[in-house]
Order: structure tokens, then sequence, then C-alpha cells
């Protein structure tokens, strides 16, 4: 393993961790009013994962773009509940009409819903590498290590899921969706994971 350096936290980044907080604020606020109790359990998720990152930054060194990158998913996230458009909420907007609930696939799509899942696992997938990198040898089989990073996303992904299980098991309306949405949740991870690897492949990184 390299040796760590210390991590210089700058003022981008410290700038872009209030903002996290400041909106995490404001949303548990509106959700806590709008006794939306599956939204303010992601709040606290949101917390967690905040800190998590915060914690796994000052160890590893994440770039700028990729803390901003996460903040702007948690801010998605957020929004998906909360934000309406045609009073349907913004999770439920279909971004590009290519498939129907009704056709083989079973669930509408694109939906902005899967458009977040996508997005999040490219930068969660890039996380991995900032978190991989300091415990490889100086040469490694770059294959190798696309494939295991794509898979070390889906994981986390599965590791999603199942935070997205909880709230069905205990409240009465969510709006996780049935096995069709799940299953193309895990789809769009995966095309996220590999546009990660992709794009680290592209940059010489892998």
């Amino acid at each position: 393993m390299e040796r760590q350096k210390k991590v210089r936290v700058t003022k981008i980044q410290i700038i872009v961790l209030f903002l996290t907080i400041a909106y995490i604020i404001a949303f548990g606020t509106y959700y806590l009013m709008a006794q939306n109790y599956e939204f303010l359990f992601y709040v606290v998720i949101l917390v967690a994962l905040t800190a998590f990152v915060s914690a796994l930054h000052l160890r590893f060194n994440f770039s700028t773009l990729v803390l901003i990158g996460a903040s702007i998913w948690g801010f998605m996230h957020m929004a998906g509940g909360s934000f309406r458009i045609a009073g349907d909420r913004l999770y439920g907007y279909i971004i590009l009409p290519i498939a129907s609930s009704t056709s083989a696939a079973g669930t509408d799509i694109f939906r902005f819903d899967q458009f977040a899942h996508f997005y999040c696992y490219i930068v969660v997938t890039v996380m991995l590498f900032y978190i991989t990198k300091p415990y490889l040898k100086e040469k490694v089989n770059g294959f190798s290590l696309s494939v295991l990073l794509f898979f070390m996303g889906m994981g986390v992904g599965a590791l999603n899921e199942f935070f997205e299980f909880l709230p069905v098991l205990f409240l009465d309306n969510t709006g996780v969706g049935g096995y069709y949405n799940t299953l193309w949740d895990i789809v769009f991870n995966g095309i996220g994971a590999l546009t990660a690897v992709i794009y680290l492949k592209l940059n010489k990184k892998l």
C-alpha cells in the first residue's frame, strides 16, 4: 500500500460540504413538515453518507470534481421526492420515452429515477477507484482492475437496493416501486459503473 499523504482540504471542498449540509437541512425540514417518513429515512441515510464520504476523503483524497459529483447526486435524490413536474414527483418524470409500463420493459423508461441511478454509480465507481488505488501494485492488469471496479460498483448498488427495501417493510406507502423498478435500477447502476470504468480507461487511470 502506498504511504498516505496528508490530505489538504481546499476552500472549494469546504464550500461543497457546507452547501450539502444546507440542502440536507432544507429538505429534512420540508419532509418533516410534509410527514414524508420515507424521505426522512433517506435524509438520515444521506447524513450518514455525507459523514462517511468526508471521512473517506480525509484518507483517500478524492478530487474536488468527485466530491461535487457526490453532492449533486445527494441533491438529485432529495429533489426527486419533493420537486414536481405536471403534478408528478420528479423521480417519476420521463426524460426520454424509450419504453412504457405496458411494454415488455414493465416500467416507464427513461425516467429521472433511472438517470439518478446511472449518474450515482458513475460517481460511486470513480470513488471506489480512489479507494482501491493505494492498495495496488505499480503494475496491475488494467482489464482485471476494470472488472473488479465494475463489480464493486454493482455491490454498492445491491446495498442501495437493500436500503430502498427497508421503507417498504415499515411504511404503508412508498415510491420504491415493484420488481421491474428494482431490476431496472440495477441495470442502470451497472451502466453507470461501466461508464465510469470507460471514463477511467480513457483518462489512462486504468
